[in-house]
């Protein structure tokens, strides 16, 4: 089997924590072959310690959420606040496509290791630099994690129910990011295809969120109306919410957008006298009186297991789906029949369960070509193989701690 659209490219990745990683993982899936690039002095943070639950890693390998957001990578270490491995550094990049790095603007540019100075060993560069607000304006020094993405793209205002505080988005916001620097670096990378060109990259975070919201964005420029948190409800769809189940914390989302849906669910449901009920005869109706209405259809479900209420409601053509736990997930048939968890071997940790590429080609499938790497695991292959170095150089760049 070939290694995918991006076999032959390699990308030197400078990145670290969940957004940079990302990205460079799902070009993995596609073939490319990614070089992570960490030190003793610096190690990826994800490695040691999970900013989500807050949780500890006994030793550099062990961290899930470090195996599992890079995948497919190999792995090297070098202090580049050290001379002598910027310039393995830049060694690396001479014979690479793509650099990927989501430090704050500045630092890579007081490494040596900027756009400018790289384009000097690689004319045809195509370089991703990730960060909170960009690398111009007067923000641009704003660092930033997932939860200030949110807030500062906009979408934490938005988020949660109308007597409650902006929800606190996490690493879903990190993985917006970095998908959209993969989309990036593979529209540069069609560009110097067709063109020879490379080119820099400016990646702001926060507006990758901001481009999500579009019709709020629009409806403040056009109407002066300032959109905030309505919870699982629609501008115009009613019933659009979550609903109560039978058992421990299970839910299910139903959505309504036409009185042909209405009136199919109100017989599935065993209450056809609804159809004809002045409150919600209408979709205007139904949203004027969607209080109520919400508490009847919460008494229905209350009842039933989610699968019951999706099972009924499916049938009849209304769009019903349970809130999954992980269990459920995993178990759930047509993910399975889809393959979307896969089995790897690590071998500090053992088997993992993981995600798998979520999209499929038909004549290039993406996959996961190995697992996460170990702790400067390829440095050999590397520093010797890769570009050349000899076993007695390798070992006194080691005992000088520049690779490190």
């Amino acid at each position: 089997m070939t290694r995918g659209p991006l076999e032959g490219i390699r990308i030197a990745d400078f990145t670290f924590a969940w957004a940079g990683p990302y990205a460079s993982t799902l070009l993995a899936y596609m073939g490319a072959e990614v070089i992570h690039v960490e030190s003793t002095r610096r190690p990826d943070h994800s490695r040691m310690i999970s900013l989500t639950t807050r949780r500890r890693f006994s030793g550099l390998n062990q961290s899930p959420v470090f195996n599992d957001i890079n995948m497919g990578k190999l792995g090297i270490t070098i202090d580049l606040t050290k001379p002598k491995a910027v310039e393995l550094a830049k060694r690396l990049v001479k014979v690479s496509d793509v650099v990927a790095q989501n430090m704050r603007p500045g630092v890579m540019e007081r490494l040596g290791l900027g756009y400018e100075a790289l384009r000097e060993v690689k004319p045809d560069i195509i370089y991703l630099s990730s960060s909170a607000r960009g690398a111009y304006g007067p923000e641009r020094f704003y660092v930033g994690y997932a939860p200030s993405f949110a807030a500062l793209g906009g979408l934490s205002h938005l988020t949660g129910y109308p007597d409650e505080p902006p929800a606190q988005m996490m690493g879903e916001i990190d993985l917006i990011s970095a998908t959209t620097s993969a989309f990036a670096i593979l529209v540069a990378l069609n560009h110097r295809q067709r063109t020879g060109e490379g080119q820099h990259i400016d990646l702001s975070s926060s507006e990758t969120i901001s481009v999500l919201l579009g019709e709020v964005l629009m409806d403040y420029d056009m109407n002066k109306r300032v959109n905030s948190r309505r919870g699982n409800r629609d501008d115009i769809m009613a019933p659009h919410n979550c609903y109560r189940c039978k058992g421990d914390d299970k839910w299910v989302s139903i959505a309504i957008s036409s009185d042909e849906e209405w009136k199919a669910f109100c017989k599935a449901i065993g209450k056809p006298e609804w159809i004809e009920d002045e409150r919600f005869c209408d979709a205007y109706s139904r949203k004027r009186n969607e209080e109520v209405l919400d508490r009847l259809i919460g008494q229905w479900t209350i009842d039933r297991t989610h699968l019951e209420v999706m099972d009924i409601l499916q049938r009849v053509g209304v769009a019903a789906v349970p809130s999954f736990n992980s269990e459920e997930l995993y178990n759930d048939p047509h993910l399975k029949e889809r393959g979307l968890f896969t089995e790897v071997y690590h071998p500090d940790v053992g088997k993992q369960i993981v995600v798998s590429p979520p999209w499929k080609f038909s004549a290039t499938p993406a996959r996961i070509y190995r697992r996460s790497p170990l702790f400067g695991e390829h440095n050999n292959y590397v520093f010797g193989e890769l570009l050349g170095m000899s076993s007695d150089e390798i070992q006194r760049l080691v005992e000088e701690k520049v690779i490190y």
